[in-house]
């Protein structure tokens, strides 16, 4: 079986700035009664909520006024009576979830704005040790070149001071007149 490079590739743990902050994850608490309420403000808004809301009134006003049965007539009070106490629960769980749920954008927002910071900080020491690498290298080039040139020069002397040799001992070997 080959592997790919995606299925070798190391998990990253894309939350870890945001550990300090994992206190504020539960709006209400850890508790049993704290996860079922945060459950319940949570149903508040979805269409499920909402059709089932307009299907129960549906059926209660349709009841009440076919005469199937009569336990709750015309202005339908008992229902009001429902809605209100609704709204009477679901309007306080409803602002403990947006006041938690802004504490935990700011705890974010803040663990966001320290990681930017931390990365604005390497960033800044990458870009000073590279600049700090192309000094040292353009260094090392300076003194390539005066190497280069120093061997140049050498490479001549030696070629001249030979030549000298070989006429030299051209002249030696000639016959003397």
């Amino acid at each position: 079986m080959t592997t790919t490079s995606h299925e070798t590739a190391v998990h990253v743990d894309h939350l870890r700035f945001h550990r300090a902050h994992a206190h504020l994850a539960p709006t209400f608490g850890n508790d049993k009664f704290a996860l079922r309420a945060e459950a319940f403000a949570r149903f508040f808004g979805t269409p499920t909520f909402l059709g089932a809301q307009t299907l129960i009134v549906v059926a209660w006003v349709c009841l009440n006024l076919s005469g199937f049965t009569h336990f709750d007539a015309y202005p339908f009070i008992l229902l009001n009576l429902a809605f209100s106490l609704q709204s009477a629960y679901a309007a306080p769980l409803i602002l403990l979830a947006q006041t938690r749920q802004a504490a935990r954008d700011k705890a974010q927002s803040d663990a966001d704005a320290q990681h930017r910071e931390a990365l604005a900080t390497a960033n800044s020491e990458r870009q000073a040790e590279a600049a700090k690498n192309s000094a040292q290298l353009l260094e090392l080039l300076e003194q390539n070149t005066r190497l280069t040139e120093m061997t140049k020069a050498l490479t001549e002397h030696i070629e001249n001071l030979t030549t000298e040799m070989h006429q030299h001992f051209m002249r030696k070997d000639e016959p003397q007149a």
